[in-house]
């Protein structure tokens, strides 16, 4: 599950087009800031490692976000260790392969340069659910490069702390309709953790947890939806919408994870926990 991904298409949801974009956008500005990139350009998002690429000419690459262990095997055989939140560079013909994070879930590979695909609607960006933007990366896809930034890199290592271990803890902002719920489901929605379940992609994420119960059984408008909108079924347990999440939906939203947030939801994987608590 490799996708190119830039900081998406904003501005476009009155015309039913999502935003997209980064799941974790913190993670690819650092690896474009790393290569003195626009915070912006197009990259590979990796999501469980397993990534293979080969250059076909001098490259100066960063990987951020989950972290991968990652080796470089040159041309003529010889293979070293990559770093992680640096800068390294790919003679031609060299072989970089990411393996399998042990903590975290998507892999962020920046290329000085940005990744020159087409732009759709302004951005670079996959979206999986609307089938935006360029196709997935498969065996022998070619992925063209843009011309270096004026700028060079100031820095070759960025020092970033490991997450913390343990339940990963969002801040949430009540409503827009948690008055459609019961008077103790918010205080049910931070009581206990939830955990990732397998049914979780780039549009968002199931969670099995304490039950949210509803005080209004009724149907509700279809309106619009954010990233991090925790939309809640009949089942009363709630997803957690990402990237790709859908433009509207008609089940209603018991809280909104706040923006500075999400990018650390984008990095639980399934099995992993969860804790809401209410923002101030």
């Amino acid at each position: 599950m490799t996708t190119v991904q830039d900081l998406g298409r904003p501005g476009l949801a009155h015309l039913g087009v999502g935003r997209s974009g980064a799941a974790d956008r913190e993670a690819l500005r650092l690896a474009n800031r790393l290569l003195a990139n626009p915070e912006g350009a197009a990259g590979l998002e990796v999501t469980m490692g397993g990534l293979v690429v080969r250059s076909h000419c001098h490259l100066l690459v960063a990987l951020t976000g989950a972290p991968s262990p990652a080796s470089l095997t040159t041309a003529e055989g010889r293979t070293r260790g990559v770093g992680h939140s640096a800068v390294e560079c790919l003679p031609p013909g060299s072989v970089l392969r990411l393996g399998h994070p042990p903590y975290g879930l998507r892999t962020y590979l920046a290329v000085r340069g940005g990744l020159a695909v087409a732009e759709v609607l302004g951005s670079r960006s996959t979206d999986t659910m609307a089938g935006l933007g360029p196709p997935r990366p498969t065996t022998g896809t070619l992925l063209p490069v843009g011309p270096p930034p004026a700028a060079f890199p100031l820095i070759d290592l960025a020092p970033v702390p490991r997450p913390p271990s343990g339940e990963t803890i969002l801040e949430v902002l009540p409503g827009p309709r948690h008055d459609w719920f019961s008077p103790e489901a918010l205080d049910s929605l931070c009581s206990a953790p939830y955990e990732v379940t397998t049914q979780s992609d780039r549009i968002g994420m199931r969670l099995r947890g304490p039950h949210l119960a509803r005080a209004n059984p009724g149907e509700l408008p279809t309106e619009g939806m954010v990233p991090g909108a925790l939309q809640v079924p009949p089942s009363g347990q709630p997803t957690l919408f990402l990237a790709d999440h859908p433009v509207t939906g008609g089940y209603p939203v018991i809280a909104v994870v706040r923006t500075s947030h999400v990018d650390r939801a984008a990095q639980a994987r399934p099995g992993d926990h969860i804790r809401f608590r209410i923002g101030r």
